[in-house]
């Protein structure tokens, strides 16, 4: 294999690798940071698509707006910061010796700051229209993160800019079949936009041109504010065995999602289905109640990502990256303790896998994952009341190896992904 057919394919590895688990940022399960509401976060989500302690349960479970009988209405945000760490890396760029007479095996310094924080808004409307039906609106984020690595940084092909951003708009109906079973479907519009920077690192030089090298900074990848919409749809159902005792099945479909920016560049996904089973049960005559979710997420949907219409690329004008992908679960166990009519206490663990199996990365950590969350609620009247939650979600420390083209370029290193979210939210009933 000539030199400049061995650098072109090399290029091509490389950027397809680093971009496309970019993009998977946003769909990996370490990634997967629930922003529905403060009382979720207070309770690592555990039964969540249940409880029914205010409107935004409708963004887990649509059968469950049946369990209201008054106008409801939740409003709040979530702050979402990653912190990722990036430590005892060496970075191996066979091509740098070529083309410039740099060394071929570099350490890199060890970083902890290419996280970010995140704000993610939300909203939930629940309107029951007899004893039989209800109808519900939302907005939510169900993504946002941004992670962007230092312009100096070694490896600066791994690195660059991500900043992905999603909303949720959903629309909803229950209906309630008897004293114990409520049914519920919703239809969701969903709103992404990304940005996502790739260049060639330092370690390039000047470029070579017999061997079609480009210079430190060229721009491999260059999308900036690609955005799109999709459509998805949701169904749910609880079941009451009486009124401290129920159960609650949903499902959500979720679909191909396509963005484009100004310049007609566009990035295809599958994004995954995802179906959770919640229990929540109050113990009699006590102040205490405990819930449970287990929730699935199949991301073995994913297969590829594919990137067309790209300009001014050395990549060419699309192409694809497939993967293999093992599916997600999140197990989640809490507890609430209603301490008087002011005051209402929670916590919760969750246990979270990861989406990832044989591949991993340094531009995305990603590993099995726990949740540490408390909460309160704190009732300003009988109609309306503030919620305050927080979890620290703690990642384990992952051993990565990424090697291209037989180690023609590749990275090693020992990355972990930690994140805080911290949420507030005001509720009434009307």
């Amino acid at each position: 294999m000539n030199k400049t057919r061995l650098f072109k394919k090399t290029l091509l590895a490389v950027t397809v690798s680093t971009v496309t688990l970019a993009s998977q940022q946003a769909l990996a399960a370490g990634f997967q940071l629930n922003a529905q509401s403060a009382t979720g976060i207070g309770r690592a989500f555990a039964g969540d698509a249940v409880i029914a302690d205010n409107a935004s349960v409708m963004a887990r479970n649509p059968a469950a707006m049946a369990l209201f009988d008054k106008t409801e209405l939740s409003l709040g945000f979530e702050s979402i910061t990653s912190m990722i760490e990036v430590k005892d890396a060496k970075y191996t760029n066979k091509v740098a010796p070529i083309v410039g007479g740099g060394a071929a095996v570099k350490d890199v310094p060890d970083t902890d700051d290419v996280g970010s924080t995140s704000i993610a808004p939300n909203i939930h409307l629940i309107v029951p229209v007899n004893e039989k039906f209800a109808v519900g609106v939302n907005a939510y984020s169900n993504f946002g993160t941004k992670t962007e690595f230092s312009d100096d940084y070694i490896a600066g092909e791994y690195g660059g800019l991500t900043d992905v951003k999603s909303f949720n708009f959903g629309l909803a109906g229950s209906y309630r079949l008897n004293e114990q079973w409520s049914f519920g479907a919703g239809l969701d519009l969903i709103y992404g936009q990304g940005t996502m920077k790739r260049a060639a690192s330092e370690s390039f030089g000047s470029g070579n041109a017999f061997l079609q090298v480009p210079p430190a900074g060229t721009a491999f990848v260059d999308v900036d504010k690609a955005d799109g919409w999709a459509f998805g749809f949701n169904v749910g159902t609880v079941y009451e065995l009486d009124e401290n005792n129920r159960f609650g099945l949903s499902y959500r479909y979720s679909p191909e999602f396509e963005a484009k920016d100004d310049k007609g560049q566009k990035i295809v996904l599958p994004l995954p289905d995802i179906a959770e089973f919640s229990g929540f049960h109050k113990i009699e005559d006590t102040k205490f109640a405990v819930h449970y979710s287990i929730q699935y997420i199949g991301w073995s949907a994913f297969d590829e990502i594919n990137f067309k219409n790209l300009q001014g690329s050395p990549l060419g004008s699309s192409y694809d990256k497939s993967y293999e992908w093992q599916d997600g679960w999140h197990y989640a166990i809490g507890g609430t303790y209603y301490l008087n009519n002011d005051w209402t206490l929670r916590a919760g663990y969750m246990y979270d896998t990861s989406a990832q199996d044989q591949l991993t990365s340094i531009s995305v950590p990603d590993s099995d994952r726990q949740w540490f969350s408390t909460g309160f609620t704190y009732h300003i009247d009988t109609e309306s009341n503030i919620d305050f939650g927080f979890t620290y979600l703690m990642g384990d420390d992952v051993k990565v190896n990424e090697e291209l083209l037989g180690g023609v370029t590749s990275v090693s290193a020992t990355t972990r992904a930690n994140a805080i979210l911290v949420g507030l939210q005001y509720s009434r009933s009307f």
